[in-house]
């Protein structure tokens, strides 16, 4: 007599793989937070921290979603949501409670600005997923994207925490600061988009040891280190405007800036 098997449903939904993504943008959105909650306290060291945590989670998580093929509209949304929070909110609370609220009214506008136009910047790249783009404009973000408008804006105190010059910590400076990054974000200078570049196979090596390095640079010289991948991102957003010019004009594609 022959024995049956019994045959095994299999289980319906998402799998663990694709719900990692979003596990990784919500601890994003505990790490921005978490800053808020640390400024409270006066400890603005550890909150700047928190937002860097925030940054690396948000550099990893959609590229971990496409390699797991669990990207969707919703973990789009959800990405977008925890932005607004962990490099729109938070950085703007940041600054007010570390010098802005010197400046009483106006300084608290100017938060509130900076964080408005984090999310107008947030909802137009949302309004771009899925678009027809020239196959130029593909490597390249319009406006400065939310996490590195949220570094830049904090380059004030890291020169603070490093040099202890309270010139660095003037409300009249932040508050420029905060101008300035939040034009950024609402402009249509275009900006390299650092996740979608190819690495050829020669430099794969050469970009895992630079890497390292900065990771072990961040655990000795934390502010120093992050001053200078500053100050790089600055330097790259002239080099992405001739980039991105050269390459229109070789598609045969009018001046729209």
């Amino acid at each position: 007599m022959a024995i049956r098997r019994r045959r095994i449903r299999p289980i319906k939904g998402f799998s663990l793989n694709r719900m990692i993504p979003n596990v990784l943008t919500l601890l994003a959105l505990c790490a921005g937070m978490t800053a808020i909650r640390l400024a409270f306290l006066g400890r603005f060291e550890q909150a700047t921290v928190a937002i860097i945590i925030a940054a690396v989670l948000d550099g990893i998580d959609g590229r971990i979603a496409r390699l797991l093929k669990g990207t969707s509209n919703f973990g789009a949304e959800l990405d977008s949501l925890s932005d607004f929070v962990s490099f729109g909110c938070a950085p703007a609370m940041l600054l007010y409670i570390w010098t802005m609220n010197d400046l009483h009214g106006i300084g608290w506008a100017i938060a509130l600005l900076f964080a408005v136009c984090c999310a107008l910047r947030l909802a137009r790249f949302n309004t771009q997923i899925g678009a027809d783009l020239p196959p130029y404009a593909h490597n390249f973000f319009t406006g400065v994207p939310a996490p590195a408008a949220a570094g830049l804006v904090m380059l004030p105190m890291f020169l603070n925490f490093e040099t202890g010059l309270d010139f660095f910590r003037s409300p009249y400076l932040n508050g420029a600061a905060l101008l300035a990054v939040a034009a950024l974000m609402v402009s249509r200078v275009p900006t390299f988009a650092f996740k979608t570049f190819r690495f050829p196979r020669e430099w794969v090596l050469p970009t895992l040891l630079l890497i390292g390095a900065m990771a072990a640079f961040l655990t000795t010289e934390p502010w120093i280190t992050l001053l200078i991948v500053g100050a790089l991102y600055l330097a790259s957003i002239p080099v992405s405007i001739r980039a991105y010019g050269r390459l229109r004009r070789a598609s045969g594609e009018p001046r729209l800036l």
